[in-house]
């Protein structure tokens, strides 16, 4: 079944481009047409092109790594933060920092200084500072929230990253090439979607628009997640059966020792018999 329908695009104005004079060639491959100084953006390669993004973000989730979404525009970010937030994502929608892939390091300990902060909540030491430097590390923390509370779980570098209108997060872009990281992004008609691993051509302005298409990221994850889910749920039923299949194996092997032991204490006797039924008969041949 298809994950949405050209009349969905349509009525979302997935197909509303920029005006002509602010197009990329690079994007001709994508427009159907020009009207009234905007191009219109083929919404049936827009179709094909959202399958296939989603059919390959949902085998990154299924393998179980995390994919990064990026929107820091004011129509994106606060639905891209839910969206994310539903499926245990992470998330930029504040700024993009420099280096927040490239220097990846650096930004975990910034994430580690927020969680540390909390432990100064935790633990009382905060009551024992003066007022002025409670209000400082509250400002920090505050600020480190801001910009890095989306990806305050996230412990690697991301698998795969997924943008809202990549002109305007280029530097992601440009640090995902360098660390060969998978880009996944909705790309407008005056973008260049030639850095892109698996470009979606729709408008990246519309609130509809932006929500449609990262709806249907969305729902491939989440049937990534519950796919992951039951194999991981099938494998675990499998080592139970094999364990208790080993469990059960030694009561069988004790009793074919005991079994064996009955059917040779039989051919005992039974040789036993047969010796004793024989020796008369010799006895006789000798009186004989």
């Amino acid at each position: 079944m298809a994950r949405t329908t050209y009349d969905e695009l349509l009525d979302a104005g997935v197909h509303f481009g920029h005006l002509t004079r602010k197009w990329d060639p690079k994007m001709s491959q994508y427009i159907f047409m020009e009207r009234n100084g905007i191009h219109i953006i083929d919404l049936n390669k827009t179709l094909s092109k959202v399958e296939e993004a989603a059919a390959a973000i949902k085998q990154i989730v299924k393998s179980g790594r995390k994919v990064l979404f990026v929107a820091t525009k004011k129509q994106a970010k606060d639905i891209v933060a839910e969206y994310a937030k539903g499926v245990n994502m992470p998330f930029i929608t504040e700024r993009w920092l420099g280096g927040m892939l490239t220097n990846f390091a650096t930004v975990r300990k910034s994430i580690k200084k927020m969680s540390n902060i909390d432990k100064l909540t935790k633990d009382g030491t905060y009551t024992n500072l003066s007022k002025k430097e409670r209000l400082m590390i509250q400002r920090e923390r505050i600020k480190l929230e801001t910009l890095l509370g989306g990806i305050s779980d996230l412990n690697r570098l991301p698998a795969a990253l997924f943008l809202i209108d990549v002109k305007k997060e280029h530097i992601a872009v440009s640090e995902a090439l360098k660390l060969n990281i998978p880009t996944f992004a909705m790309v407008d008609t005056n973008s260049d979607p030639s850095n892109i691993d698996f470009p979606i051509p729709a408008n990246d302005d519309a609130t509809k628009s932006i929500s449609l298409i990262t709806g249907i990221i969305i729902k491939a994850i989440e049937e990534g997640l519950e796919e992951r889910k039951r194999e991981k749920d099938d494998e675990a039923e499998k080592e139970a059966a094999v364990a208790k299949a080993k469990a059960d194996a030694p009561e069988v092997a004790d009793r074919a020792p005991a079994a064996e032991g009955k059917r040779s204490r039989k051919v005992a006797v039974d040789a036993t018999a047969a010796v004793a039924d024989e020796a008369p008969a010799a006895a006789d041949s000798t009186e004989e």
